[in-house]
């Protein structure tokens, strides 16, 4: 169900956790709340949920204001980093949690828990502890636990954050799988981006408070609304008088390019099968970093004290400069 936010403000003290967002989260959709610590997104999320309750604005869930509304009136399901697990409880007693307090029968409770548990692919764990499960299937139990109640919402706060790399990348792949299955709008707090571009159908960048972009990823990496976003979501480097993804920086080694910046190879660092390069360039400006595969720097016979010239690769996306820019 879609979830409209109104003007909503929220201060703690001095501090402007959120000024006046005004947001559209479509029904069914996937959608990422992503900043930088401190930006706003966790408070968001709160406030749609009923953990928080905003100083001004509205949220509207379901064509309902649930702005006032406690939390086990919304039907909001709720999963946090840490799994909030009942370590007493076996697996198929924590998803069936919330089906017991609502004084659903025992048959209907017992295939409920069956069915999510095939899911999130646990059934063979059901009668373990959650201390007995790795950091993964705890989070999948926690989704499960969730789901249970059949929301009209899933808010998801940095669910895989305590987790390490392999693990993420693993259950990122899992939860868009689970989410085209179930279909329940879903709201996720992340600070990776990677794992924003990566899963959701829309990203929302929160900053300082306020909603800097609302796109899809495609649009969000392709079409920055502004030098924040452009940098948050990959990194930049500094070609003349333009800031450019280092992926998207052409490299030549003879002279004859128009509008070419002129450099010299400061250093080069391989990492898997790509390759890092520093370029120093005239005058007081920063080093640019360029970004490409090995075998693009075999090709062009690259080393550390090689001359090159350095343009925008055609279609890239690029922004002026600031003159006062802090180096990328």
């Amino acid at each position: 169900m879609s979830i409209d936010v109104s003007g909503v403000s929220k201060r703690y003290g001095d501090f402007v956790a959120l000024d006046n967002i005004n947001l559209t989260l479509p029904t069914g959709q996937l959608t990422a709340l992503l900043g930088p610590s401190g930006g706003g997104k966790t408070t968001l999320l709160r406030i749609i949920a009923g953990l928080e309750t905003p100083d001004g604005g509205s949220v509207v869930i379901e064509g309902n204001d649930a702005t006032r509304l406690p939390v086990q009136k919304r039907n909001v399901g709720f999963v946090f980093q840490h799994y909030a697990a009942f370590k007493h409880l076996s697996v198929a007693r924590n998803v069936a949690f919330g089906l017991e307090i609502r004084k659903r029968s025992k048959a209907d409770v017992k295939a409920k828990v069956e069915e999510l548990l095939a899911l999130v692919h646990l059934s063979q764990f059901a009668d373990r502890l959650p201390s007995q499960l790795s950091g993964g299937q705890r989070q999948r139990m926690a989704l499960a636990r969730a789901l249970a109640i059949e929301p009209t919402v899933l808010l998801l706060d940095e669910p895989f954050g305590a987790l390490d790399a392999k693990v993420r990348k693993e259950l990122r792949d899992w939860l868009r799988r689970l989410h085209d299955e179930v279909h329940v709008t879903t709201v996720f707090v992340t600070h990776d981006q990677e794992e924003a571009l990566e899963v959701a159908d829309e990203i929302v960048v929160i900053n300082e408070g306020r909603v800097e972009q609302v796109g899809t990823p495609d649009q969000l990496y392709d079409q920055p609304a502004n030098d924040f976003v452009m940098g948050f979501l990959g990194e930049v480097t500094t070609v003349g008088d333009v800031r450019v993804r280092p992926h998207d920086v052409e490299v030549a080694v003879a002279p004859g390019v128009p509008g070419a910046v002129t450099g010299t190879v400061r250093r080069m660092l391989r990492i898997g099968f790509e390759v890092r390069i520093s370029v120093a360039t005239e005058g007081d400006a920063p080093d640019v970093t360029v970004v490409m595969t090995r075998t693009h720097a075999r090709q062009l016979e690259l080393a550390e004290g090689t001359r090159v010239w350095l343009t925008p690769a055609a279609g890239a996306t690029t922004m002026a400069a600031a003159r006062d820019a802090v180096p990328a």
